[in-house]
């Protein structure tokens, strides 16, 4: 069922200002020919939902209001599109973010890539604008889930196009169809898999936004090399859900259940500093202390205020305690194999010392062997955040 036509036709003008008001720019004529021949709504199902500011999600439902269904269709927002285990596992990313990754691509210039393989065809709206601005035969969508797949596929042909939709694990891409010019992934990821690398043309481009434990923000662009590496820098924008892999079985963990005694101190890093938003911060301290993640407990059980760090790999823990009356010095506990507060302290001092460094600053190189060095330019040169091979 799709929305009369009568009541969609000037919904992607809509879309198209809210776009260029919140980039703060107009869009070259190729990208604004794609949004206004993309209709978003074909690519959504009857029941979606968007946040509705209080933390949780409000569904619009097709069937029952079908106006606020197409107003959601087409606001410049990202829509959740599937539950699994009470948990979004699938949406519909924000159009704008969509359409700022393309143009970091490089797509409205006469030197276009060719061949592009997008990671995770989803709803299949990005894949559609691909069609729109390269034509369909330059464009390859590979997605994991069978169900995604086929509907993505489904909406692709509704609205006129039939690029090569396959079902598969993205994080192998595609070899028999490789090398690709361009690959522009649809969901974060923490570090790149070697066959994004390898399927790349050398001078190719790969844009992917990013994550960490800490900060799940930031898009990616690298560059491909003759030597089987890639070089490139971050982003500030963007906040996508994180890639899935086909499901593997292991042991739970427990991040609370480390051995030895806990270890109690004082500190006067504030932990507002470190996890209160300051997303130049917090991106650098992901890069420089991987598998730490936070969270707040304002409940008043343990504390006024309390600052929750856990080891994502590992049973370690730390906790940063506000009393209520002093902002100088905060009680810190720490357990388990590492001390996270001081790894997040020292993370956080050289970040100031440095400079306070923007996410624009940060860059990562990834040489033939697969190993990560993360690095800012910072003090008039480049220096190292941390080094690590990136396991998959």
């Amino acid at each position: 069922m799709t929305a009369p036509p009568a009541a969609a036709a000037a919904r992607p003008e809509q879309l198209l200002d809210q776009i260029c008001q919140f980039l703060d720019r107009g869009l070259p004529p190729a990208f604004e020919r794609a949004l206004r021949t993309v209709p978003r709504h074909l690519f959504l199902p009857d029941r979606i939902w968007r946040r509705d500011g209080e933390g949780g999600y409000h569904l619009c439902d097709r069937a029952a209001d079908p106006e606020g269904w197409l107003e959601a269709a087409y606001c410049d927002t990202p829509l959740v599109t599937q539950f699994t285990d009470g948990l979004p596992t699938s949406s519909a990313s924000m159009p704008s973010m969509m359409l700022r990754t393309l143009l970091l691509a490089g797509l409205d210039n006469p030197a276009a890539p060719r061949r592009v393989l997008e990671l995770g065809t989803g709803t299949g709206f990005n894949a559609a604008l691909l069609c729109a601005l390269l034509g369909d035969r330059a464009v390859t969508t590979i997605e994991l889930d069978a169900e995604l797949a086929t509907q993505g596929e489904r909406n692709l042909r509704t609205a006129g196009h039939a690029p090569v939709v396959v079902r598969g694990d993205a994080a192998a891409c595609l070899p028999d169809e490789a090398p690709y010019e361009l690959m522009v992934a649809t969901f974060s990821v923490d570090r790149l898999p070697p066959a994004w690398r390898e399927q790349t043309a050398p001078g190719g481009r790969i844009i992917t936004p990013w994550t960490s434990a800490w900060c799940r923000y930031g898009t990616l662009e690298l560059t491909t090399d003759q030597n089987g590496g890639a070089q490139g820098r971050f982003h500030a924008f963007a906040a996508f859900m994180p890639m899935h892999h086909p499901a593997t079985t292991s042991p739970a963990t427990d991040p609370t259940a480390a051995d030895g005694p806990a270890h109690q101190d004082t500190t006067a890093l504030s932990p507002w500093a470190v996890a209160g938003g300051d997303l130049d911060a917090e991106f650098s301290i992901g890069l420089a202390v991987p598998g730490a993640s936070f969270a707040w407990d304002s409940s008043g059980e343990h504390a006024p205020v309390r600052l929750e760090v856990a080891d994502d790999a590992g049973p370690a823990w730390a906790t940063v305690d506000y009393d209520g009356r002093h902002s100088d010095r905060f009680t810190v506990t720490q357990a388990g194999p590492r001390r996270l507060w001081d790894e997040i302290t020292a993370a956080y001092t050289h970040w100031e010392t440095l400079g306070s460094p923007r996410i624009e600053q940060h860059g990562l190189t990834v040489d033939a062997g697969g190993r990560h060095t993360t690095w800012v330019e910072a003090a008039g040169r480049q220096q190292t955040v941390r080094e690590d091979h990136a396991n998959w």
